[in-house]
C-alpha cells in the first residue's frame, strides 16, 4: 500500500491520470511536450516508458564492457592461441548485424527480458574487445620483463581509459 506523500509525489513526476478538458494541449509551461487525446501528460509518458528502456541500456552496456575488456585484455597479454580464439570469437560476431544476432539469441532462449539482454550483452561485448587488444598489444610490445600487475596499473589502464571512454 502506498503512503499518501509517495502518492502525490508519483502523480507529479509520472502523471498518467486523465484529464479530459486538457486534451490535446500544445507544449506550455503546464507540459513541456503537450498532452495526447485523453489529456496526459507526453513528456511524463515518455519518461515512465524510458526507463526501463534505459535501465537496461545501461545494463548490457556495462555487462558488454566487462566482458569485452577482459577478453581483449586476455587476447593481447596471452598472444597465440588464446589470441587467435578471442579474434576469431569476435569475427564471427561482427559477421553479422548485432540486431539480427540478438533477436536470433533472445528467441532461442524464449521470449522473455532476460534473454533479449543476453543476446545484446553477446553481440555487444566485440567491439570493446578489439578495442581493447589493440591498445594493449601496442603497449605489450614495449614494456616487456615488468610484473603484470605493474604493466597493467602503470601503463595498461592510463593508456585504456580515453578508448573506454569513448566506446
Amino acid at each position: 500500500m502506498q503512503k499518501p506523500l509517495l502518492k502525490a509525489v508519483l502523480f507529479v513526476v509520472i502523471n498518467l491520470a486523465i484529464d479530459i478538458p486538457s486534451r490535446l494541449s500544445p507544449p506550455s509551461a503546464g507540459w513541456l511536450l503537450g498532452t495526447d487525446a485523453l489529456g496526459r501528460d507526453i513528456l511524463s509518458r515518455l519518461l515512465h516508458g524510458a526507463r526501463w528502456s534505459l535501465g537496461f541500456a545501461f545494463l548490457i552496456s556495462v555487462i558488454g564492457l566487462c566482458v569485452g575488456t577482459l577478453a581483449g585484455l586476455a587476447a593481447a597479454r596471452s598472444g597465440g592461441l588464446v589470441d587467435w580464439i578471442v579474434m576469431r570469437t569476435t569475427d564471427t560476431f561482427l559477421a553479422f548485424p548485432d540486431l539480427v544476432t540478438a533477436v536470433v539469441i533472445a528467441g532461442m532462449l524464449g521470449a522473455e527480458t532476460e534473454g533479449l539482454i543476453f543476446g545484446l550483452t553477446i553481440t555487444g561485448w566485440t567491439r570493446y574487445a578489439r578495442g581493447i587488444r589493440a591498445v594493449t598489444a601496442n603497449a605489450r610490445m614495449c614494456l616487456a620483463g615488468m610484473s603484470p600487475i605493474s604493466i597493467a596499473r602503470r601503463h595498461y589502464l592510463p593508456s585504456l581509459l580515453p578508448s573506454l571512454t569513448i566506446l
